[in-house]
């Protein structure tokens, strides 16, 4: 699919500069150096899905939103995740919060000094925020200030193209392959995501490669795409059961996690949600559902293009994105939709605005680690280069 030698992590790819200030035994944590002389008091923690390696969000300096968040004056805090092998195989939900989210945002606090964190989620790093939220919202914990989402389902009654794969006798497959290994292979969730769009992912680089006898682009975006992760057996197990199959996340109480019985209802942070118009794994008008779930208020913001390109949509590029300006609440996706107005350019300076009102004023940046969590290696760090 992609001339493999052209990128790396912290080549030519993941370049902007850091410092892992924390490791456990399934994410390491990286805090961004600031360049700016001033940083707004709260820091900002980013989740990105832990099915793919983090520097999507940092690809090249151009298109890279970590950068553009540190350019911003928004102390920057990332989890990278650990590629697991079959000795992470009874790794579960639960150790994803505690060793991701929650550790997390501990170490952040104590490094910046600041009672809580604002903090983004990613496609799945968004469903495992969403977690995390209704756990301490049970608790009456309230260390995460203001959330944002990604292209992230909390209702997975609509789940696009992926459904043609969530049938039980695929699942029954897929849970086989990972009682045999102890994880799900990278492979297997890459070819998943390749035959939804096997045109262009699939017979292009027959004809391009085979046929014609051509070298495989360089391309960043398909070179991440290659470059996938492991799943643990019991957390992605879990995963496919709670949401693709049983569709348990909109169900108050359904779910009972680190005690705690989950309820989307008692998740009060002010929210700032995107979805994409051509997303064909999280369509739009299910990212849109959050609105409706969550307790608290909701900043919908609909990008065009897809999952990963109305993402990573930095401004001066293509693109355009809707939002509802009268703070009406709306019914449906398609009367969401019929009152919201049409903005050209990227939503990034949109999101930005939102997330400097909810951060507190700005001063001295806080220093790099503590010494109860000195730096451990520059970004990209290790566990992002592990195959």
């Amino acid at each position: 699919m992609v001339d493999a030698s052209a990128f790396a992590p912290g080549h030519n790819l993941a370049l902007t500069p850091g410092k892992v200030v924390h490791r456990n035994a399934l994410m390491e944590l990286i805090q961004y150096t600031p360049t700016t002389e001033q940083v707004h008091r709260t820091p900002l923690l980013i989740l990105p899905p832990w099915i793919n390696k983090y520097y999507i969000l940092d690809m090249r300096p151009k298109n890279s939103m970590i950068r553009y968040l540190v350019e911003q004056g928004f102390t920057v805090f990332v989890v990278s995740w650990k590629n697991p092998d079959a000795s992470m195989d009874a790794i579960g939900i639960e150790d994803y919060m505690d060793l991701g989210p929650l550790e997390a945002s501990d170490v952040a606090c104590a490094i910046t000094g600041s009672p809580s964190v604002n903090v983004m989620g990613y496609c799945i790093g968004g469903v495992l925020l969403t977690l995390t939220l209704a756990v301490l919202a049970a608790k009456g914990d309230k260390r995460f200030n203001a959330a944002s989402f990604m292209v992230s389902p909390q209702d997975f009654s609509r789940i696009g193209d992926t459904a043609v794969f969530m049938g039980e006798p695929t699942l029954d497959l897929v849970e086989q392959q990972m009682m045999e290994r102890g994880y799900l292979d990278s492979r297997e969730m890459s070819n998943m995501f390749s035959l939804l769009r096997s045109n262009d992912l699939i017979w292009a680089n027959v004809v391009n490669n085979y046929l014609l006898g051509n070298k495989p682009p360089a391309f960043d975006l398909l070179y991440w795409n290659s470059d996938g992760t492991r799943m643990t057996r019991a957390a992605h197990s879990w995963y496919l059961r709670n949401t693709y199959v049983e569709n348990n996340l909109i169900k108050p109480g359904k779910i009972r996690l680190k005690g705690e019985p989950i309820d989307l209802g008692r998740i009060h942070q002010d929210t700032y949600a995107v979805g994409c118009e051509k997303d064909h794994i999280v369509p739009w008008d299910a990212a849109w559902r959050i609105t409706q779930l969550f307790g608290g208020s909701v900043r919908y913001v609909l990008a065009s293009s897809g999952h990963v390109a109305g993402i990573i949509n930095p401004p001066g590029g293509k693109g355009a994105y809707r939002a509802r300006e009268d703070g009406a609440a709306a019914g449906s996706p398609e009367e969401w939709l019929q009152g919201a107005d049409r903005h050209e350019g990227s939503w990034w300076p949109d999101w930005v605005s939102w997330l400097s009102s909810r951060s507190g004023r700005k001063g001295k940046p806080p220093p790099f680690g503590s010494k109860q969590h000195p730096p451990l290696a520059d970004a990209p760090g290790a566990y992002v280069l592990e195959k």
